[in-house]
């Protein structure tokens, strides 16, 4: 995997917004953070565009991502949030130039499909971190220092207490993953990644349990989980329930898909839409050790 060149004070890097909307007051305070850092921001044409719940239309997404891609000045690009409505252009973009000349691409949720596509098909290392919209000055500092400390070149490694239906073992893989309900829409295309030798990372949010059972029921048939080295399970948040309950949560319902493999699995890992959003190098080897407490090394 290519490792993009970290970043420097002075550096240009771009806001664009590939999915839903966002208005300026909601990314004006990421932009005095990044500022802070010794950056330079530089805002996509169409970043505040609106098209019902989209950031524009979708060819005003592509040429705003597409000229952030092609810019040799600008040397990561942050998508402003999530939402929906990447996966209508991913296949407009030409990466091309991006392959010459790499550069970060930061996000999760709806990103997903970015970190998924690129992790297929250019082997490029990408960024699962905070946003422009959850950049707050009350955010989570733990949060935006680990996206700081990776863009800006220092090493990273998290240790974490025990938590229940944790499972034992050691395994060393290439971090892959993201948004569960992404990767279920990108099962079969030419976007999903092979997770086989892999360390696999799942979060969600907002989804009903049921939902839940069913995309890692076919995680599952469609062999996704046999050959994994281990599994981070992030934040299943604001999870939602029938009137007739499901039985059981989100985190039992994939510790059940789990049943007859034998890699480690750890729950409760601060990444994705929660309060903590810790960064993750998608892309990067690491070293993902189960016991009495969880330990992941960037390597």
């Amino acid at each position: 995997m290519t490792t993009p060149p970290f970043l420097q004070p002075g550096d240009k890097v771009a806001i664009v917004s590939p999915a839903r909307s966002i208005t300026f007051e909601e990314v004006y305070p990421a932009m005095r953070i990044l500022q802070r850092w010794g950056l330079e921001v530089v805002l996509g044409t169409h970043v505040f565009s609106k098209s019902d719940q989209f950031a524009g239309t979708d060819d005003q997404r592509v040429h705003d991502f597409q000229h952030a891609l092609d810019d040799d000045s600008i040397r990561a690009i942050l998508c402003s949030r999530g939402g929906y409505g990447t996966v209508r252009i991913i296949d407009k973009i030409d990466f091309r130039r991006y392959m010459a000349k790499p550069k970060w691409i930061i996000g999760y949720s709806d990103i997903t499909v970015l970190h998924a596509h690129i992790h297929r098909h250019f082997a490029v290392e990408t960024l699962h971190a905070v946003m422009p919209v959850n950049m707050k000055e009350d955010a989570a500092t733990e949060s935006l220092e680990s996206m700081r400390n990776v863009l800006f070149g220092s090493r990273i490694s998290y240790t974490l207490p025990l938590a229940p239906l944790n499972r034992p073992g050691e395994g060393e893989g290439m971090l892959v993953g993201g948004n569960l309900s992404v990767l279920y829409s990108l099962m079969g295309s030419t976007s999903m990644p092979d997770t086989a030798g892999k360390i696999l990372f799942l979060e969600d949010v907002d989804e009903y349990l049921y939902h839940i059972d069913r995309m890692m029921t076919a995680m599952k048939r469609s062999g996704k989980l046999d050959k994994l080295r281990g599994l981070i399970v992030g934040g299943m948040d604001r999870m939602n329930d029938n009137q007739v309950p499901f039985g059981r949560s989100a985190y039992e319902i994939i510790s059940e898909a789990l049943a007859g493999q034998s890699f480690p699995v750890c729950f409760g890992f601060p990444a994705g839409h929660g309060a903590k959003n810790l960064a993750l190098i998608m892309g990067r080897m690491v070293r993902f050790k189960v016991g009495q407490k969880v330990e992941l090394v960037f390597m």
